[in-house]
């Protein structure tokens, strides 16, 4: 009697599996015994880095349309011709204490040594590109150093543009002349404001002058000690 229990339980159990395991079909009809397996299949884009010199051959043999995704500053400095324009950061402008608190201790200090605007994400950033380009398109993101340009690279990857490309350590990399430019600098140079390039300049004219004066000291001792003894001592 238990034997015969045990054998009637499983085969309800199996019955059981079986009902279980019955999946629709696409007609709404049942498949008994078949799972119905539904693969979500996301195909995820790699970007493609690249060095400039290859960064040309994109841009002349598979078409890539450039994206500078700088801030206006350095793209009003020198860019390339004929390149989109879309900065992933814009200047911030907001008027709370907060922000007029940071963005004076910025002006102060990175703004005045370096340049660089006192900058905020640009909200409509991957909306403006969707605007301009096909999720299709073949998009060259062009920055400075390189950092920007991958995190756009990775919006636009979520966003579902499939065909991007980056250039490693950015324009600063690049040798002059690699791309025809628009602008006032050669496009490495683009990133250089600030006291720092004057700085550049005052010790290129210091060290100038110290040159020429140790030649004139080497050269004519006696009318350096001359003009030594007429300079007034303090």
């Amino acid at each position: 009697m238990a034997g015969i229990g045990f054998s009637s339980a499983l085969s309800a159990t199996r019955n059981f599996q079986t009902s279980w395991l019955a999946s629709e079909t696409h007609s709404g009809r049942t498949m008994p015994g078949k799972l119905n397996h539904r693969k979500n299949l996301n195909v995820k884009a790699e970007v493609n880095y690249v060095d400039a010199e290859e960064a040309k051959k994109l841009i002349a043999v598979e078409e890539y349309a450039i994206l500078d995704v700088r801030d206006k500053s350095q793209y009003d400095r020198a860019h390339i011709k004929s390149c989109s324009h879309v900065p992933l950061f814009i200047e911030n402008k907001d008027g709370d204490f907060g922000t007029i608190i940071k963005r004076t201790l910025h002006n102060n200090f990175s703004g005045l040594f370096f340049g660089l605007p006192f900058t905020k994400p640009n909200p409509d950033f991957v909306q403006s590109i969707k605007s301009q380009f096909s999720p299709e398109s073949k998009l060259l993101l062009v920055c400075q150093e390189g950092l920007r340009s991958v995190a756009a690279a990775n919006k636009l990857e979520q966003a579902g543009f499939q065909n991007i490309a980056c250039i490693t350590s950015g324009l600063q990399s690049a040798k002059p002349g690699t791309f025809d430019s628009v602008g006032t600098t050669e496009l490495q140079d683009a990133g250089k404001a600030g006291l720092v390039t004057i700085q550049g300049k005052i010790s290129t004219v210091l060290g100038t002058v110290l040159i020429c004066a140790y030649l004139f000291i080497t050269f004519f001792p006696e009318q350096a000690e001359k003009l030594f003894q007429i300079a007034p001592v303090s």
